[in-house]
């Protein structure tokens, strides 16, 4: 239990604290890990017993993740993993790509230029992933 709390600790930095934690009912999660949620005001949601198929957003991130990372690699070690992962997260997942549930916007919406870009413009690619994916940026020429 000490572990789960620990890893939902870094899992959260300050500034970005979710207002639901979608979870099924294994036995790591003990007393102490709902009085942490709650002294952090997330909202503990728990899938029925047995039911995997009511939690279709982690569902749907682990085959996004599937599909959009893991077909496409070949995973060297632990850490190798864990450097894929944190980017694909970080740089990819919650900053450039769109989400279908939030209208075509990021997690982490990105700034919007408080004087429109008028004139000739050019598109800049960042490469993400060594090239996997990109992220796409409109900025005047």
């Amino acid at each position: 239990m000490r572990w789960v709390i620990q890893q939902l600790r870094e899992a959260m930095p300050y500034d970005q604290q979710p207002r639901f934690l979608f979870r099924d009912n294994d036995g790591i999660y003990g007393h102490g890990v709902r009085q942490f949620l709650d002294s952090c005001d997330i909202e503990e949601v728990r899938a029925a017993y047995r039911c995997p198929w009511q939690n279709p957003f982690v569902e749907g991130f682990g085959g996004t993740l599937r599909r959009e990372l893991l077909d496409h690699v070949i995973v060297l070690s632990q850490s190798h993993l864990e450097r894929l992962l944190r980017e694909f997260i970080e740089d990819y997942y919650h900053v450039a790509r769109p989400h279908q549930g939030l209208d075509g916007d990021t997690p982490i919406p990105q700034p919007k230029a408080d004087v429109p870009i008028t004139g000739p413009t050019k598109l800049i690619s960042t490469a993400i992933l060594g090239g996997l994916h990109h992220r796409y940026q409109r900025v005047a020429a």
